[in-house]
C-alpha cells in the first residue's frame, strides 16, 4: 500500500505530465483517499510509543495524508475535495491531538524537536503536523465556508 501511494505521490506531483483522463481518475480516487484517511489518521498517534515506531497503518497514514496535499495543490482536484465532507475537521481535529500527543511525550511530529545533536531526521512522523497544516490552508484556499470553519 506504501509503494502503491509513492507512485500516486509521483504522478499527481508532476503536472506536466498528467491527462485529462488520468486527472479524472485521480479525482474519483480523491474520495477513496479522503475515506481512508479519515478512518486511519488516528494510527499516526501510536508512533509516540517506541514499541509502535514502524506501524504499518501509521505509515499509510503519513503517505496518504502526503498525497492528499499533492491533490489539493491542484486545482482540479482541490474543488472537489474542498466540498468533501468531513476532511477538513479531521485534519483539524488530527492536527489538535498530534499537538497534545507531542506535548505529553517525545514530539517525533516536528522536525525543531526531532533532531538532537548532529543525527539525521529518520522518524517517519516528522513533518506531519506541518502537511496536516498544509492540507488545511489547501482546504481552506479561497473557499469561504471553509475558513470560517477553521
Amino acid at each position: 500500500r506504501i509503494t502503491l501511494l509513492e507512485l500516486m505521490m509521483v504522478k499527481v506531483s508532476d503536472k506536466n505530465s498528467v491527462t485529462c483522463e488520468e486527472m479524472n481518475v485521480f479525482i474519483r480516487h480523491a474520495d477513496f483517499l479522503a475515506v481512508c484517511f479519515q478512518e486511519k489518521c488516528g494510527a499516526v498517534l501510536k508512533l509516540t510509543s517506541a514499541a509502535d515506531a514502524e506501524d504499518e497503518e501509521a505509515l499509510v497514514t503519513i503517505r496518504l495524508l502526503d498525497v492528499l496535499c499533492e491533490m489539493t495543490s491542484n486545482n482540479g482536484q482541490l474543488e472537489h475535495l474542498q466540498a468533501f465532507p468531513g476532511l477538513l475537521e479531521t485534519a483539524v481535529d488530527t492536527l489538535r491531538l498530534t499537538h497534545l500527543a507531542g506535548k505529553q511525550a517525545v514530539n517525533i511530529f516536528t522536525a525543531t524537536h526531532a533532531v538532537t545533536g548532529q543525527e539525521e531526521i529518520s522518524h517517519p512522523a516528522v513533518g506531519f503536523k506541518s502537511h496536516l497544516i498544509r492540507l488545511i490552508g489547501n482546504l481552506c484556499y479561497k473557499n469561504k465556508g471553509n475558513q470560517d470553519k477553521v
